[in-house]
């Protein structure tokens, strides 16, 4: 049996509207708790929120969507259903992975289709590795799901079980970039399937073989895209949350708790006070921390993953080559992690995501226009340019990324912009992102499963942390998690009190296959 709090938890106030808050109210009212969301902006969102600009809807936070059935998870606990209330676009390719030397492979999610497109790119001996490995990844994402990202842990005990010897006889505590490299030979494929851990902020050679669980996410479950963009799911939850009984306060920032021993008694805004039994904290840890005025004891300083430059692109054309996702590597691959997580210098040779919703849905943009999110990591501000050096930096920084694009193919996109935003380690940073990156702390050893922040915090007995710096982690599957986990928490695991509706066996053997 996990912790649960003590004492009564009949009304629960969430602080933050954004995906792991969204998915803990929604748990929550599936438990039978009355369920107040407090949200600082005008719209439902957080990370993934949206700007309207010049008749562009951008989408400001992630842009692939994963493992869509976590997400439903939340929809079916108040007998809701994300796919009755978000169309689900299939994305064939998942991705259009381009390389320095001009070459070019299209992730397919079925495994006839990518063995075959690999067999085209590297060989047959590729196609076969290529259908080993899938084989490995999806044994690795099963022998997680369960024990290690789908649940909580009340002390480092919790790994001593079945799934950590099965885990362990995979290989999942070497190194990702070697046991991909047991499967696949071509250097470009390798990087396919472990370009992902820049994201989780340990470079390949460094991270544990046990995060190709997110290639699995990627490569064999598949990418979806939400009609109206990737804010059009928090959007849904809001609204299914709503319709449950929960009452959302937006435009409402969170100013104090106030404390009666060991428990919040009201979460204060700059509107109102609003009693509560149980609170959900979901902004970053900093600023979760400063609210409950204790931070926990680490032996070790937090280390936070590279931040990222965005830019958001209005355009009046567009280029063929380009998917829906595209991974532009260029040909530095090691330096690139060096330069990002030990240097602290921009990439000399970027590796950069290029989304391009209006692939899917043209009416994101005005007609004949066109939507380009362009991604480019890029060091925190602890190891790297500080907040104040990227006003200057940003535009210049802004320029050499239109010149590389250029460079790789993408004729005329600086003269083709018509409308256009720039997001850099900055703005994270105003917006309450440690080190200024919007990916949180790194995935290493030391702050994974049990080590990573808790969501219980030591001192306070009826408030739980949401969101990607505590349990499981970062990315919009482990996000959506915390927050159902953060609600076991307070109510207890799925099954335990008065909910309205709970997830059906069929439904919960779909989410572990």
């Amino acid at each position: 049996m996990i912790r649960t709090l003590p004492g009564r938890t009949d009304h629960v106030v969430v602080v933050g509207a954004g995906l792991a808050g969204l998915s803990a109210a929604l748990h929550l009212l599936g438990a039978g708790r009355r369920v107040t969301v407090v949200e600082r902006e005008a719209l439902p969102g957080g990370r993934a929120g949206r700007l309207e600009l010049d008749g562009f809807r951008m989408d400001t936070g992630p842009t692939v969507l994963t493992m869509p059935d976590i997400a439903d998870e939340a929809f079916a606990a108040v007998g809701d259903s994300l796919r009755a209330r978000v169309e689900l676009v299939p994305l064939d390719p998942a991705y259009r992975a381009r390389f320095a030397d001009g070459s070019a492979l299209d992730v397919r999610t079925g495994a006839g289709a990518m063995a075959a497109e690999v067999e085209r790119f590297a060989g047959p001996g590729e196609a076969e590795g290529y259908l080993r490995l899938r084989a490995w990844l999806e044994k690795v994402y099963r022998a997680q799901i369960g024990r290690f990202i789908d649940a909580n842990f009340d002390s480092p005990l919790g790994l001593l079980n079945a799934d950590l010897a099965r885990l362990a006889a995979l290989g999942g505590f070497g190194r990702l970039d070697a046991r991909i490299g047991g499967f696949l030979k071509d250097e470009r494929l390798k990087r396919v399937f472990t370009f992902q851990a820049l994201y989780a902020g340990v470079p390949p050679s460094r991270a544990l073989a046990a995060y190709a669980v997110i290639a699995y996410m990627d490569t064999v479950a598949g990418v979806y895209f939400p009609r109206g963009g990737m804010h059009a799911l928090p959007r849904a939850m809001a609204d299914a949350a709503a319709a449950a009984g929960a009452e959302l306060r937006y435009g409402s920032s969170v100013n104090r708790l106030e404390r009666s021993g060991s428990r919040v008694t009201a979460v204060v805004t700059d509107r109102e006070r609003i009693p509560c039994d149980a609170v959900v904290l979901t902004p970053d840890l900093p600023v979760a921390y400063g609210l409950l005025g204790r931070r926990p004891r680490r032996p070790l300083r937090l280390r936070h993953s590279p931040s990222a430059v965005v830019l958001h692109l209005g355009t009046d054309r567009t280029w063929p080559q380009l998917a829906h996702h595209t991974i532009s590597f260029g040909n530095a691959w090691r330096e690139t992690f060096d330069e990002l997580t030990r240097g602290g210098r921009l990439m000399s040779d970027p590796s950069l995501l290029i989304t391009r919703p209006t692939a899917t849905d043209p009416g994101l943009a005005p007609p004949g226009r066109h939507l380009l999110y362009v991604l480019a990591p890029c060091p925190n501000t602890e190891v790297g340019p500080g907040a104040r050096a990227w006003e200057g930096l940003g535009p210049r920084y802004r320029d050499v990324l239109l010149r590389e694009l250029e460079r790789r193919g993408l004729d005329g996109i600086g003269s083709s912009v018509v409308c256009e935003r720039l997001v850099t380690p900055a703005d994270w940073r105003a917006w309450g992102h440690a080190a200024g990156t919007p990916f949180s702390a790194a995935h290493t050893f030391a702050q994974t499963g049990p080590f990573r922040p808790r969501n219980l915090v030591r001192g306070t007995e009826n408030a739980v942390l949401a969101g990607c710096g505590t349990t499981p982690g970062v990315g919009v599957p482990t996000v959506l998690l915390s927050g159902k986990l953060a609600a076991a928490r307070i109510a207890g695991p799925p099954g335990r009190g008065s909910g309205r509706a709970r997830t059906s066996s069929a439904h919960r053997k779909e989410l572990t296959v």
